[in-house]
């Protein structure tokens, strides 16, 4: 008997099915969610309504509201901050919603506590009330999935009908809300009112098969509705979605060239208020207008009669012959702006204000006009003159701003109709600008260049003019010279008998007696003095010297006179060494020649007057205003460098110069008021230079800083750099022609002390020969400074009181420090070359008060110990003979003088004692033990 069936404990085999298909019922999509919403987006709308039938996870991507706000949004039709101001009121309604419904709540609970007959817990209420929570949270639930969104309406707004008369569908697409959450239904109003007339228009094969010509009859309804098919085609992203859309644009262009002819008919009938307006409005409801407005610009008839509005070259040669005029010009400008009013007003009737008409045509008129009238103006100027192309391309682009702000726009100008129109004017000279602004430059370089070769060529004429005057009478005594030595040579040639004897008298001719040798001039110094000069020179230098050296400081713009050396010395020297002498004064009185305030401040009014016309360019923004910016800079630093290197470096080297060649020893006069001449000269030079520093601050503040043509913080600014390094030139050469002045000053103040100190002031013991006996007790009355202090000290102070408020104030401190150090070493110097008796030290210490005195109204603290030290060393000489251990304490007391003097050199000092041979052996044998012997 066979077995039983058993059943089989393996399991059946798999059975292998073929892989799902889209749309098929499967646990796992084949494509990403990606690549099937990119999908949906090319898909036609009938297609994708199919496609969301499939299933609901498919129903779900195309019904997404981020795809429907797209298609809005690819229309223009979506306003994000409407959606955001939407959403934002239906959750504040909703928050208060909930608010309402919580109070609700607690009142009834709060009404029920109060009622005694109510139950604690009611089990039927309670069931009831989970029961319809349960509901309504399964309402929302079902809700929240069908539309994967919040909703926002309370009881969910139901979506708007599809609009089916004519009126609606001319204002359909006004119409649309940005909501989030209906995206799809406002889209689906839109698609059911355009999407027939559409795809009708498309598939047309002439302009009468569409239908919406048939519907609408009127051709302001028909340019309304090929509009709103115009918006619509741009949500079109199906394929053939190009072709259908250059269909679309043909069948709008058959109608906008019809409607073109209209307008056209109507402006060369001059209906104005008929057809021409009529079809304006319909093509600016079609497209905007363009064609339109373009229409109406080609045709007006100002672009080809201007020829009536003016000759260009009428500017030139009137009234009389080279001379240049706006005149002409600005007559142009007068009636151009009568047309473009009159114009306006015909705009304002013809088109709608939402409509610019009047910037395209005054931009068209600006082109074909106003460039082609200015042209020829500039060009011409450009070459006739250089400065009359400046003022051209100026003055026109002056009447041309004018002009833009004269005119008045028509009502759809809008607000910003002023600086359009100026915006459309520096245009018509954005050709001019670059050429204009290089010129400018060039043309301010070259007349500044001009101004200053004349001025050195002048002073070189005039110093060249008092050379030859002075060197005049020299070279005729050269040639008599000449002549006399080629005389005696034919003499010396000739034969002997022919030469009288030095022993023979010839008949009737008679010895002329010997003239007696001219008395000596007197002289300050004695005989044999290393500081006598030759009195023969003295007088000659004297009668070459110029009045002018007794210069005293009266006036600061006084220096800047343009013919300085209109006084010549007269008669001219008579020898070579006198002649040299005189040159070397009149070089330094010119020295207040070398530069000019008169020249500093025209070539700052060339500047200002440069600046003034770049600066409206600058003013106009952009690019064109950056670079008339940079240019006025340019302009800025072209002015300093010819003043400062040019002119004012040029002018102190040479001042310094003429400065260091002054000798006061080659002087004949040395007058107490008038001082060092030429130093006095070169103080006043820096004040006039101080004056220029000045002036330059004020130009830079008033016409680059105050009109914001440069930027005064920035310090990479060239305009800024340059003017820093103006003045750090100008300090420079201040201070090395002060340290050349110190030294004049201080070989001056040498000189007066070896011309005007008699060896008797300090010495009164001393008798010159041949001069009478002191009185007993003069020493004694007179106890006041000696003469050569006193006009020491007004020299000096006369000199350094002349910076004050000329230079910087450091650089004054700097000059009286080293001024009174070097005067303290000119006065320890005059003390050794001395003879000082014990009468004689009180002249010595009251000139040395008065020394002290001067420089402590100086106010410089590191000057005290050292005439401090001055005041203790004059000491020195009151000490009585009999007190000499006393007195070589004094000199060995090193920190009595605080270390300005040592041991040594106060040694020394003591050493031009009138009585040092007598006390000598005693200050030495007190000092160093000398004279001490063991047997």
């Amino acid at each position: 008997m066979p077995p039983k069936n058993r059943t089989s404990l393996r399991p059946p085999p798999m059975r292998r099915t073929a892989t799902p298909l889209p749309g098929m019922n499967s646990t796992r999509s084949v494509l990403p969610a990606e690549i099937i919403s990119t999908i949906l987006d090319y898909l036609p709308i009938r297609d994708l309504m199919s496609f969301a039938r499939v299933s609901h996870r498919l129903q779900e991507m195309a019904y997404d509201d981020s795809r429907w706000v797209g298609k809005l949004a690819a229309m223009g039709l979506w306003n994000e901050a409407e959606a955001r101001a939407r959403f934002d009121d239906a959750m504040r309604r909703r928050r208060e919603r909930e608010a309402a419904r919580r109070a609700e709540e607690e009142s009834r609970f709060a009404a029920k506590r109060a009622s005694k007959a109510s139950t604690v817990f009611d089990v039927v209420e309670e069931e009831k009330k989970a029961a319809a929570e349960a509901e309504r949270r399964k309402t929302m639930a079902a809700e929240a999935e069908k539309r994967r969104t919040v909703d926002l309406v309370s009881g969910g707004a139901a979506p708007r009908a599809v609009i089916r008369d004519k009126a609606g569908l001319l204002t359909v697409l006004k119409g649309v809300r940005s909501q989030r959450g209906f995206a799809r239904q406002e889209f689906g109003r839109i698609y059911g009112a355009l999407a027939p007339l559409y795809f009708d228009v498309v598939k047309a094969q002439t302009h009468t098969d569409p239908e919406v010509f048939r519907i609408f009859r009127d051709p302001e309804e028909q340019a309304a509705m090929l509009s709103q098919l115009r918006v619509f085609s741009e949500c079109d992203t199906a394929v053939g979605w190009y072709e259908r859309s250059e269909r679309l644009k043909a069948m709008m262009g058959l109608f906008e060239n019809a409607a073109l002819r209209e307008f056209e008919g109507g402006y060369e009938a001059d209906d104005i208020d008929g057809r021409m307006k009529r079809y304006a409005h319909v093509l600016i409801s079609l497209n905007g207008g363009v064609a339109c407005i373009q229409l109406f610009v080609q045709k007006h008839p100002v672009l080809y009669e201007k020829e009536s509005l003016g000759n260009p070259l009428d500017c030139f040669d009137k009234p009389t012959a080279g001379e240049f005029s706006l005149e002409p010009s600005k007559e142009f400008f007068r009636k151009l702006g009568e047309i473009l009013k009159e114009q306006a007003g015909i705009v304002d009737r013809v088109f709608p204000p939402t409509v610019n008409v009047m910037l395209p045509f005054l931009e068209r008129v600006a082109e074909d006009v106003i460039s082609d009238y200015t042209t020829p103006i500039v060009d011409e100027a450009h070459e006739r003159d250089t400065e009359q192309y400046l003022k051209a391309v100026v003055g026109l682009y002056k009447q041309s701003l004018d002009f833009a702000a004269s005119l008045a726009g028509a009502k759809g100008s809008g607000d910003t109709w002023r600086q359009d129109a100026v915006a459309v004017m520096v245009r018509v000279f954005d050709q001019h600008v670059d050429l204009y602004l290089q010129e400018e430059l060039d043309y301010f370089r070259k007349t500044c260049e001009a101004e200053v070769d004349e001025w050195d060529k002048k002073i070189k004429e005039q110093d060249t003019a008092a050379e030859s005057f002075f060197m005049s009478n020299v070279s005729n005594r050269e040639a008599d010279k000449r002549d006399f030595l080629s005389s005696f040579k034919k003499v010396i040639l000739a034969p002997v008998s022919v030469i009288p004897s030095a022993f023979t008298s010839f008949p009737g001719v008679t010895a002329a007696p010997k003239a007696p040798l001219a008395a000596p001039t007197a002289h300050p110094h004695p005989e044999g003095s290393p500081y006598a000069v030759d009195n023969h020179r003295i007088s000659v230098l004297s009668t070459a010297t110029d009045d002018s050296l007794s210069l005293k400081r009266s006036s600061t713009l006084s220096v800047a006179s343009s013919n300085p050396r209109a006084s010549s010395p007269a008669p001219p020297p008579t020898t070579e060494l006198a002649a040299k002498a005189a040159i070397m004064n009149s070089r330094l009185e010119g020295i207040r020649t070398l530069f000019s305030l008169e020249i500093a401040l025209s070539l700052v009014q060339h500047a200002k007057r440069s600046l003034e016309r770049a600066a409206h360019f600058a003013r106009t923004g952009g690019q064109t205003g950056e670079e008339a910016r940079e240019q006025c800079e340019c302009i800025f630093t072209t002015l300093l460098t010819l003043l400062g290197t040019r002119h004012v470096k040029a002018g102190f080297d040479t001042a310094v110069e003429h400065l260091s060649a002054y000798n006061p020893r080659e002087v004949a006069t040395h007058s107490p008021d008038a001082g060092v001449a030429p130093l006095i000269t070169f103080l006043e030079l820096v004040s006039v230079g101080d004056l220029i520093q000045q002036m330059v601050d004020v130009f830079y503040e008033q016409e680059l800083v105050a009109p914001r043509l440069t930027d005064r913080n920035d310090f990479l600014n060239p305009a800024a750099k340059e003017k820093k390094r103006f003045e750090q030139m100008l300090d420079e050469r201040v201070a090395a022609g002060l340290n050349v002045g110190i030294d004049v000053l201080i070989s001056e103040v040498e000189h007066v002390f070896a011309t005007t100190q008699q060896p008797t002031d300090f010495n009164t013991a001393l008798q010159l020969p041949g001069a009478p006996a002191p009185a007993p007790s003069a020493s004694a009355s007179d106890l006041g400074p000696s003469a050569t202090a006193t006009q020491i000290v007004a020299l000096v102070s006369s000199h350094t009181s002349l910076l004050v408020g000329a230079t910087d104030k450091t650089i004054l401190e700097v000059f009286n420090q080293e001024v009174g150090l070097r005067l303290f070493t000119s006065i320890t110097k005059h003390i050794k070359r001395q003879r000082i008796s014990v009468d004689g030290a009180i002249r010595l210490i009251a000139d040395v008060n008065t020394y002290a005195a001067y420089i402590s109204t100086l106010k410089i603290k590191s000057l005290g110990p050292y005439y401090a030290a001055l005041k203790e060393l004059a000491q020195i000489y009151l000490i009585d003979p009999g007190h000499a251990r006393q007195m070589a304490a004094v000199i060995a007391d090193g920190e009595r003088f605080g270390g300005i003097f040592r041991v040594e050199e106060v040694y020394e000092y003591a050493a031009r004692r009138e009585d040092w041979f007598r006390v000598r052996k005693e200050v030495e044998r007190a000092m160093y033990g000398f004279g001490c012997c063991v047997m």
